[in-house]
Protein backbone atom coordinates (compact mmCIF):
# COMPACT_ATOMS: atom_id res chain seq x y z
CA UNK A 1 0.00 0.00 0.00
CA UNK A 2 1.03 3.28 -1.03
CA UNK A 3 0.01 7.21 -0.26
CA UNK A 4 0.23 9.83 2.20
CA UNK A 5 0.70 8.78 5.54
CA UNK A 6 -2.37 9.07 8.19
CA UNK A 7 -3.33 7.99 11.42
CA UNK A 8 -5.15 4.76 11.50
CA UNK A 9 -3.92 2.99 7.98
CA UNK A 10 -2.47 0.18 9.96
CA UNK A 11 -5.11 -0.17 12.58
CA UNK A 12 -7.74 -0.32 9.38
CA UNK A 13 -5.99 -2.99 7.51
CA UNK A 14 -5.19 -4.99 10.15
CA UNK A 15 -8.63 -5.57 11.73
CA UNK A 16 -9.62 -6.63 8.26
CA UNK A 17 -7.28 -9.81 8.09
CA UNK A 18 -8.02 -10.15 12.26
CA UNK A 19 -11.58 -10.07 11.00
CA UNK A 20 -11.23 -12.88 8.45
CA UNK A 21 -8.64 -14.91 9.96
CA UNK A 22 -5.81 -14.58 7.72
CA UNK A 23 -2.40 -14.91 9.04
CA UNK A 24 0.30 -11.92 8.90
CA UNK A 25 3.78 -13.67 8.55
CA UNK A 26 5.50 -9.91 7.59
CA UNK A 27 5.12 -6.72 7.86
CA UNK A 28 7.14 -3.29 6.97
CA UNK A 29 6.35 0.03 7.05
CA UNK A 30 8.59 3.41 5.77
CA UNK A 31 7.65 6.77 5.56
CA UNK A 32 9.50 9.62 3.13
CA UNK A 33 8.32 12.87 3.49
CA UNK A 34 4.75 12.02 4.28
CA UNK A 35 4.58 9.42 1.61
CA UNK A 36 3.61 5.92 3.32
CA UNK A 37 4.71 2.39 1.92
CA UNK A 38 3.81 -0.33 3.50
CA UNK A 39 4.45 -4.17 3.02
CA UNK A 40 2.58 -7.18 4.49
CA UNK A 41 3.14 -10.85 3.71
CA UNK A 42 -0.37 -13.04 4.30
CA UNK A 43 -1.56 -16.70 4.49
CA UNK A 44 -4.72 -17.38 4.21
CA UNK A 45 -6.55 -20.39 5.83
CA UNK A 46 -10.05 -20.48 5.28
CA UNK A 47 -12.60 -21.88 2.28
CA UNK A 48 -10.71 -21.41 -1.42
CA UNK A 49 -12.04 -18.20 -3.05
CA UNK A 50 -12.25 -16.58 0.99
CA UNK A 51 -8.78 -14.42 -0.61
CA UNK A 52 -10.39 -12.78 -2.93
CA UNK A 53 -13.25 -11.15 -0.62
CA UNK A 54 -10.72 -10.42 1.79
CA UNK A 55 -8.72 -8.08 -0.83
CA UNK A 56 -11.87 -6.76 -2.34
CA UNK A 57 -12.35 -5.83 1.25
CA UNK A 58 -8.53 -4.27 1.43
CA UNK A 59 -8.76 -2.00 -1.64
CA UNK A 60 -12.38 -0.73 -0.86
CA UNK A 61 -10.76 0.12 2.58
CA UNK A 62 -7.35 1.33 0.83
CA UNK A 63 -9.62 3.52 -1.69
CA UNK A 64 -11.23 4.96 1.26
CA UNK A 65 -7.85 5.85 3.09
CA UNK A 66 -6.26 7.47 -0.02
CA UNK A 67 -3.90 4.62 -0.92
CA UNK A 68 -2.98 2.45 -3.66
CA UNK A 69 -3.12 -1.58 -2.88
CA UNK A 70 -0.97 -3.94 -5.34
CA UNK A 71 -0.50 -7.51 -4.87
CA UNK A 72 1.37 -10.45 -5.84
CA UNK A 73 1.22 -14.15 -4.92
CA UNK A 74 4.31 -15.17 -3.12
CA UNK A 75 5.03 -19.35 -3.33
CA UNK A 76 7.12 -20.78 -0.03
CA UNK A 77 9.45 -18.58 2.64
CA UNK A 78 11.10 -16.02 0.44
CA UNK A 79 11.26 -13.34 2.73
CA UNK A 80 14.09 -15.22 4.85
CA UNK A 81 17.36 -13.56 5.30
CA UNK A 82 20.75 -14.94 6.25
CA UNK A 83 22.49 -12.64 8.01
CA UNK A 84 25.68 -14.26 6.94
CA UNK A 85 25.27 -13.13 3.40
CA UNK A 86 23.93 -9.23 4.61
CA UNK A 87 26.28 -6.03 4.32
CA UNK A 88 25.63 -2.62 5.22
CA UNK A 89 27.02 -0.22 2.69
CA UNK A 90 27.89 3.30 3.78
CA UNK A 91 28.08 6.39 1.13
CA UNK A 92 28.89 9.96 2.26
CA UNK A 93 29.46 13.37 0.64
CA UNK A 94 29.18 16.78 1.26
CA UNK A 95 26.38 16.78 -1.36
CA UNK A 96 24.89 13.01 -1.94
CA UNK A 97 23.31 12.74 -5.15
CA UNK A 98 21.78 10.41 -7.81
CA UNK A 99 24.90 10.11 -9.92
CA UNK A 100 26.75 7.94 -7.04
CA UNK A 101 23.87 6.21 -5.82
CA UNK A 102 23.47 4.98 -9.19
CA UNK A 103 27.35 4.15 -9.89
CA UNK A 104 27.06 2.30 -6.63
CA UNK A 105 24.07 0.70 -7.20
CA UNK A 106 25.50 -0.53 -10.84
CA UNK A 107 28.44 -2.36 -9.07
CA UNK A 108 25.79 -4.04 -6.54
CA UNK A 109 23.69 -5.33 -9.52
CA UNK A 110 26.35 -6.38 -11.74
CA UNK A 111 27.57 -8.30 -8.72
CA UNK A 112 23.88 -9.78 -7.81
CA UNK A 113 23.17 -8.09 -4.74
CA UNK A 114 19.84 -6.79 -3.85
CA UNK A 115 19.20 -3.52 -1.85
CA UNK A 116 16.82 -4.03 0.62
CA UNK A 117 16.89 -1.19 2.25
CA UNK A 118 18.09 2.29 1.97
CA UNK A 119 18.45 4.90 5.11
CA UNK A 120 19.43 8.53 5.19
CA UNK A 121 21.54 9.22 8.52
CA UNK A 122 21.73 12.98 8.27
CA UNK A 123 19.82 15.95 8.73
CA UNK A 124 20.29 19.07 6.47
CA UNK A 125 20.98 18.05 2.60
CA UNK A 126 21.57 14.80 1.57
CA UNK A 127 25.13 13.46 2.79
CA UNK A 128 25.01 10.70 3.55
CA UNK A 129 22.74 7.09 3.61
CA UNK A 130 23.02 3.44 4.96
CA UNK A 131 22.09 0.58 2.47
CA UNK A 132 21.44 -2.87 3.68
CA UNK A 133 21.91 -4.68 1.10
CA UNK A 134 21.86 -8.57 0.68
CA UNK A 135 22.83 -11.94 -1.75
CA UNK A 136 22.19 -14.90 -2.04
CA UNK A 137 25.31 -16.51 -2.44
CA UNK A 138 28.79 -16.66 -0.58
CA UNK A 139 30.17 -13.83 -2.18
CA UNK A 140 34.08 -12.44 -2.17
CA UNK A 141 33.59 -9.20 -0.03
CA UNK A 142 37.34 -8.16 -0.71
CA UNK A 143 36.42 -7.78 -4.63
CA UNK A 144 33.41 -6.55 -3.61
CA UNK A 145 34.61 -3.68 -1.60
CA UNK A 146 37.07 -3.55 -4.52
CA UNK A 147 34.75 -2.42 -7.18
CA UNK A 148 32.97 -0.34 -4.67
CA UNK A 149 36.43 1.67 -3.94
CA UNK A 150 37.00 2.44 -7.37
CA UNK A 151 33.89 3.21 -8.58
CA UNK A 152 33.26 5.57 -5.95
CA UNK A 153 36.93 6.59 -7.02
CA UNK A 154 35.48 8.43 -9.97
CA UNK A 155 33.89 10.88 -7.31
CA UNK A 156 35.40 13.62 -5.74
CA UNK A 157 34.47 13.85 -2.26
CA UNK A 158 32.67 10.78 -1.91
CA UNK A 159 33.35 8.28 0.84
CA UNK A 160 32.11 4.40 0.60
CA UNK A 161 32.27 1.77 3.47
CA UNK A 162 31.06 -1.71 3.51
CA UNK A 163 30.72 -3.89 6.93
CA UNK A 164 28.90 -7.39 7.04
CA UNK A 165 25.49 -6.82 8.60
CA UNK A 166 25.10 -8.49 11.92
CA UNK A 167 24.76 -8.54 15.52
CA UNK A 168 28.36 -7.01 16.11
CA UNK A 169 27.94 -4.40 13.69
CA UNK A 170 25.42 -2.93 15.76
CA UNK A 171 27.60 -3.45 19.35
CA UNK A 172 30.75 -2.01 19.57
CA UNK A 173 31.48 -1.50 22.81
CA UNK A 174 35.19 -0.10 22.55
CA UNK A 175 36.88 2.43 20.62
CA UNK A 176 40.69 3.26 20.56
CA UNK A 177 42.11 6.21 18.63
CA UNK A 178 45.30 7.55 17.58
CA UNK A 179 46.09 11.21 18.18
CA UNK A 180 48.00 13.25 16.01
CA UNK A 181 46.57 14.21 12.73
CA UNK A 182 43.41 11.86 13.99
CA UNK A 183 41.94 13.58 17.63
CA UNK A 184 43.91 16.44 16.97
CA UNK A 185 45.14 18.20 13.72
CA UNK A 186 48.70 18.44 13.90
CA UNK A 187 51.71 16.35 14.76
CA UNK A 188 52.64 17.49 18.10
CA UNK A 189 56.42 16.30 17.25
CA UNK A 190 56.35 19.00 14.12
CA UNK A 191 54.68 21.52 16.22
CA UNK A 192 57.59 21.40 19.30
CA UNK A 193 60.37 20.87 16.54
CA UNK A 194 59.63 24.49 14.90
CA UNK A 195 59.95 25.76 18.75
CA UNK A 196 63.09 24.11 18.87
CA UNK A 197 64.66 25.63 15.24
CA UNK A 198 64.83 22.14 13.82
CA UNK A 199 61.16 22.01 12.06
CA UNK A 200 62.46 20.90 8.68
CA UNK A 201 64.87 17.86 10.32
CA UNK A 202 61.85 16.36 11.99
CA UNK A 203 58.63 16.85 9.12
CA UNK A 204 61.05 14.74 7.19
CA UNK A 205 61.85 12.04 9.21
CA UNK A 206 57.82 12.44 10.20
CA UNK A 207 56.90 12.24 6.80
CA UNK A 208 58.76 9.49 5.96
CA UNK A 209 57.31 6.88 9.09
CA UNK A 210 53.94 7.96 8.47
CA UNK A 211 54.49 6.70 4.48
CA UNK A 212 55.99 3.60 6.28
CA UNK A 213 59.27 4.69 4.50
CA UNK A 214 60.93 4.12 7.88
CA UNK A 215 61.34 2.43 11.11
CA UNK A 216 59.15 3.61 13.58
CA UNK A 217 61.14 3.21 17.05
CA UNK A 218 64.50 4.77 14.99
CA UNK A 219 62.44 7.78 13.84
CA UNK A 220 61.06 8.41 16.94
CA UNK A 221 64.34 8.06 18.50
CA UNK A 222 66.23 10.65 16.07
CA UNK A 223 63.09 13.08 16.47
CA UNK A 224 63.05 13.31 20.11
CA UNK A 225 66.93 13.35 20.07
CA UNK A 226 66.68 16.75 17.81
CA UNK A 227 64.19 18.56 20.76
CA UNK A 228 66.77 18.63 23.36
CA UNK A 229 66.74 21.17 25.81
CA UNK A 230 63.55 22.39 24.76
CA UNK A 231 61.61 23.46 27.90
CA UNK A 232 58.62 22.15 29.59
CA UNK A 233 57.12 25.98 29.20
CA UNK A 234 57.61 25.47 25.37
CA UNK A 235 55.79 22.44 25.98
CA UNK A 236 52.82 23.91 27.54
CA UNK A 237 52.74 26.61 25.13
CA UNK A 238 52.25 23.98 22.61
CA UNK A 239 49.89 22.10 24.57
CA UNK A 240 47.50 25.17 24.88
CA UNK A 241 47.10 25.87 20.93
CA UNK A 242 46.54 22.37 20.12
CA UNK A 243 43.44 22.39 17.36
CA UNK A 244 41.04 19.36 18.19
CA UNK A 245 39.66 17.39 14.86
CA UNK A 246 36.39 19.07 14.38
CA UNK A 247 33.82 16.91 15.89
CA UNK A 248 36.06 15.33 18.25
CA UNK A 249 33.93 16.19 21.35
CA UNK A 250 30.62 15.32 19.77
CA UNK A 251 31.83 11.83 18.74
CA UNK A 252 33.18 11.29 21.96
CA UNK A 253 30.76 12.56 24.02
CA UNK A 254 27.81 10.60 22.21
CA UNK A 255 30.04 7.48 22.54
CA UNK A 256 30.55 7.73 26.34
CA UNK A 257 26.79 8.72 26.76
CA UNK A 258 25.70 5.48 24.87
CA UNK A 259 28.29 3.34 27.44
CA UNK A 260 31.47 2.86 25.13
CA UNK A 261 34.47 2.45 26.44
CA UNK A 262 37.45 5.13 24.66
CA UNK A 263 41.09 4.56 24.49
CA UNK A 264 43.73 6.65 23.13
CA UNK A 265 46.93 4.62 21.83
CA UNK A 266 49.39 7.13 20.57
CA UNK A 267 53.01 7.11 18.95
CA UNK A 268 52.43 11.04 20.60
CA UNK A 269 53.87 12.00 23.81
CA UNK A 270 51.89 11.56 27.24
CA UNK A 271 52.57 15.19 28.16
CA UNK A 272 49.57 15.88 25.78
CA UNK A 273 47.79 12.50 25.45
CA UNK A 274 47.19 13.46 29.91
CA UNK A 275 45.80 16.59 28.52
CA UNK A 276 43.89 15.63 26.16
CA UNK A 277 42.24 12.59 28.68
CA UNK A 278 41.28 15.73 31.29
CA UNK A 279 39.52 17.72 28.64
CA UNK A 280 37.99 14.92 27.00
CA UNK A 281 37.27 12.10 29.56
CA UNK A 282 39.01 9.24 27.79
CA UNK A 283 39.12 6.40 29.80
CA UNK A 284 42.54 4.91 28.35
CA UNK A 285 45.39 7.13 27.53
CA UNK A 286 48.68 5.11 26.28
CA UNK A 287 51.72 7.10 24.74
CA UNK A 288 55.07 7.72 24.98
CA UNK A 289 57.05 9.53 27.56
CA UNK A 290 59.61 12.25 27.25
CA UNK A 291 62.44 12.58 29.53
CA UNK A 292 62.44 15.80 31.53
CA UNK A 293 65.21 16.53 33.98
CA UNK A 294 65.69 20.13 35.95
CA UNK A 295 62.47 21.59 33.33
CA UNK A 296 64.30 20.58 30.01
CA UNK A 297 63.72 17.77 27.71
CA UNK A 298 66.80 15.41 27.34
CA UNK A 299 66.29 14.00 24.21
CA UNK A 300 65.20 10.85 25.45
CA UNK A 301 62.55 8.48 25.58
CA UNK A 302 61.36 6.56 28.90
CA UNK A 303 59.80 2.99 28.57
CA UNK A 304 58.62 0.75 25.71
CA UNK A 305 57.85 2.62 22.26
CA UNK A 306 54.14 2.79 21.59
CA UNK A 307 55.01 1.60 18.33
CA UNK A 308 52.55 -0.62 15.68
CA UNK A 309 52.55 -3.73 17.22
CA UNK A 310 52.10 -1.77 20.80
CA UNK A 311 49.09 -0.26 19.81
CA UNK A 312 47.87 -3.52 17.80
CA UNK A 313 48.85 -5.27 21.17
CA UNK A 314 47.43 -2.56 23.66
CA UNK A 315 44.04 -2.78 21.85
CA UNK A 316 43.93 -6.80 22.23
CA UNK A 317 44.90 -5.92 26.31
CA UNK A 318 42.25 -3.30 27.23
CA UNK A 319 39.24 -5.44 25.01
CA UNK A 320 39.97 -8.31 27.20
CA UNK A 321 40.13 -6.01 30.28
CA UNK A 322 36.67 -4.91 29.54
CA UNK A 323 35.57 -8.08 28.54
CA UNK A 324 34.71 -7.01 25.20
CA UNK A 325 35.62 -9.50 21.96
CA UNK A 326 37.60 -8.11 19.12
CA UNK A 327 34.41 -7.68 16.70
CA UNK A 328 33.30 -5.15 18.74
CA UNK A 329 36.04 -2.82 18.98
CA UNK A 330 36.72 0.27 16.40
CA UNK A 331 40.04 1.69 15.57
CA UNK A 332 40.48 4.64 13.83
CA UNK A 333 43.88 5.92 12.48
CA UNK A 334 45.92 8.05 9.49
CA UNK A 335 49.39 6.40 9.66
CA UNK A 336 51.40 3.33 8.62
CA UNK A 337 51.99 2.49 12.39
CA UNK A 338 48.20 2.29 12.69
CA UNK A 339 47.47 0.09 10.02
CA UNK A 340 48.33 -2.98 12.50
CA UNK A 341 45.73 -1.52 15.32
CA UNK A 342 43.36 -1.26 12.81
CA UNK A 343 43.46 -4.77 11.27
CA UNK A 344 43.13 -5.92 14.54
CA UNK A 345 39.95 -4.44 15.30
CA UNK A 346 36.55 -5.50 14.51
CA UNK A 347 36.08 -2.47 12.10
CA UNK A 348 39.03 -0.53 11.22
CA UNK A 349 38.81 3.28 10.13
CA UNK A 350 41.11 5.55 8.52
CA UNK A 351 40.30 9.25 8.91
CA UNK A 352 41.96 11.69 6.52
CA UNK A 353 44.92 8.83 6.23
CA UNK A 354 47.66 8.14 3.89
CA UNK A 355 46.97 5.68 1.11
CA UNK A 356 48.64 2.89 2.86
CA UNK A 357 46.97 3.06 5.64
CA UNK A 358 43.24 3.37 3.99
CA UNK A 359 44.21 0.17 1.83
CA UNK A 360 44.51 -1.75 5.12
CA UNK A 361 41.77 -0.47 6.46
CA UNK A 362 37.79 -1.50 6.44
CA UNK A 363 36.86 1.50 5.99
CA UNK A 364 38.50 5.05 4.72
CA UNK A 365 37.15 8.74 5.57
CA UNK A 366 38.02 11.81 4.69
CA UNK A 367 35.89 13.78 5.87
CA UNK A 368 36.02 16.99 8.06
CA UNK A 369 34.83 16.09 10.79
CA UNK A 370 35.32 12.96 13.53
CA UNK A 371 31.67 12.96 13.87
CA UNK A 372 31.03 11.70 10.28
CA UNK A 373 32.24 7.97 12.07
CA UNK A 374 29.29 7.76 14.09
CA UNK A 375 27.67 7.02 10.97
CA UNK A 376 29.44 3.94 10.68
CA UNK A 377 27.77 2.49 13.56
CA UNK A 378 24.51 3.44 12.35
CA UNK A 379 24.08 6.17 14.86
CA UNK A 380 21.97 9.06 12.97
CA UNK A 381 21.78 13.03 13.36
CA UNK A 382 18.69 12.51 15.38
CA UNK A 383 20.21 10.30 17.33
CA UNK A 384 22.62 12.43 18.16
Amino acid sequence: MAGPDVPGITASLTEILNREGVRLLDIEQATTHGILSLSMLVQFTGEAGDDKAVLKDLLFKAKELGLTLDFIVVEGDTHLRSSAHQFAITLMSDDLQARHIAAIAAVLAKRNVNIDTIHRLNEGGLSCVELITYTNSNIDLNGLKDDLLKSASRFSGLDIAIQKENLYRRAKRLVVMDMDSTLIQVEVIDELARCAGVGDEVTAITAKTMAGEMDFDESLKQRVALLKGLSESQLKTVADTIPLTPGAEVLIKTLKRLGYKIALISGGFSYFGEKLKETLGFHYVFTNVLEIQNGKLTGQVLGSIVNAQRKADLLEQIAEQEDVPLESTVAIGDGANDILMLKKAGLGIAFNAKKKTRQAADAALNRKTLASILYLLGITDKDI
